[in-house]
């Protein structure tokens, strides 16, 4: 019987950062007569990187490029899919750079996304790197006229199928996604295993206090809040809370900081330690109760838990001007929740950002 493989710690490429290097080299498509075999493409983190292109032909006016997505040792349903871009020139919008979803991009059909509805569902950071691509290798070009940059993905409505999209009111396809470029295997044991080390490395120097971040812009956003503590404290857990804190208590941690946005803080209250999108939704339902209690009116609680997600509730509370009230409420119900699966063992401090790494609630809890 062959062996089953082990899992590894091999990162990959998200999305988004395939999607802007076929855009790039269908750029230098258009600018050069003739698309690349391969480009070196730069990532939101900054780092540049070689990915081949698999496809790709031009003429005067269009240019085609494919890039195959390689997620690393821990694929998900978008392993292998072909990021696809597009370009044609739009002579009437000089400088401008127009991004569109083709075939397999999912639209935006509900607001709380922080995009478009009736959009393509192209994170901002990943639009951002297509556009930031694009721009480097045609800027000669884009002083003459503009680019339309259509991201496509075959088969990506079959893939969306496996994702929360549907929920979220994203349809006809996948999102093209991340923040650094890079795929990281979160739910592979290594990573598990660099959370609890994590705390160790803490808890070796003698320190306290560990401030839990979900992914790098809530760290940078914690470390920004709180400059009076050691870069020991603070581990990106990622989804593993829970084994952070199995780790925290036994190395005799006693003040968490857990730094986070609305979406992964909501799992946590409602019972979630492990906080992967893949696993239990967002519970809306619990949000409008919070909301209730922050003060919002019966139809605003009703459309909260209507609506598939957490953003959309910050939104429209912050609307009726009761967004710190709602942040509170939404902490102490996350702080209730930890200390019933750990009673007596922590002090708890709950920092919330918005997706642009800006403050929008503190709160302090003290057994």
């Amino acid at each position: 019987m062959q062996a089953k493989k082990a899992k590894g710690t091999r990162k990959g490429f998200t999305t988004g950062a395939c999607s802007a290097a076929a855009a790039r080299a269908a750029a230098i498509g258009l600018v050069t007569g003739q698309v690349p075999e391969q480009i070196e493409s730069i990532l939101p983190n900054g780092q540049r990187v070689t990915f081949l292109v698999i496809e790709g032909f031009c003429n005067s006016t269009h240019a085609h490029a494919v890039v195959i997505k390689d997620a690393g040792d821990d694929p998900d349903c978008t392993d292998k899919a072909h990021l696809t871009a597009d370009l044609e020139l739009l002579p009437e919008l000089t400088n401008q750079i127009v991004l569109a979803g083709g075939e397999g991009v999912g639209t935006i059909t509900m607001r709380g996304l922080g995009l478009e509805v009736n959009g393509p569902a192209i994170n901002p950071v990943p639009g951002k790197n297509i556009q930031d691509n694009v721009r480097e290798v045609a800027d000669d070009l884009l002083q003459q006229q503009g680019l339309k940059v259509t991201i496509s993905v075959p088969g990506g409505t079959e893939m969306a199928k496996k994702t929360l999209n549907d929920r979220l009111g994203i349809v006809g396809g996948i999102s093209i996604l991340g923040t650094t470029g890079i795929v990281h295997p979160y739910s592979t044991a290594a990573f598990r295993a660099s959370v609890v080390q994590g705390i160790e490395v803490a808890s070796n120097q003698g320190l306290d206090t560990v401030v839990l971040t979900t992914g790098g812009r809530t760290e940078k956003f914690t470390l920004r809040q709180r400059p009076d503590l050691q870069a020991a404290c603070f581990v990106q857990m990622g989804d593993f809370l829970g084994p952070a804190l199995d780790a925290a208590e036994q190395q005799n941690i006693r003040h968490i900081i857990i730094g986070g946005m609305v979406g992964k803080l909501t799992k946590i209250a409602q019972g979630e330690v492990i906080t992967h999108a893949r696993r239990n939704p967002v519970n809306t339902k619990l949000l409008a109760d919070i909301a209730k209690t922050a003060g919002a009116p019966e139809n605003i609680c009703a459309a909260i838990a209507e609506n598939e997600t957490a953003r959309y509730a910050g939104e429209v509370m912050e609307e009726l001007g009761l967004m710190n009230e709602f942040y509170q409420e939404l902490s102490k119900r996350v702080v209730n929740t930890l200390k019933s699966r750990y009673p007596d063992k922590f002090d708890y401090s709950i920092l919330i950002c918005d997706f642009e790494g800006q403050k929008l609630s503190e709160y302090e809890d003290h057994r």
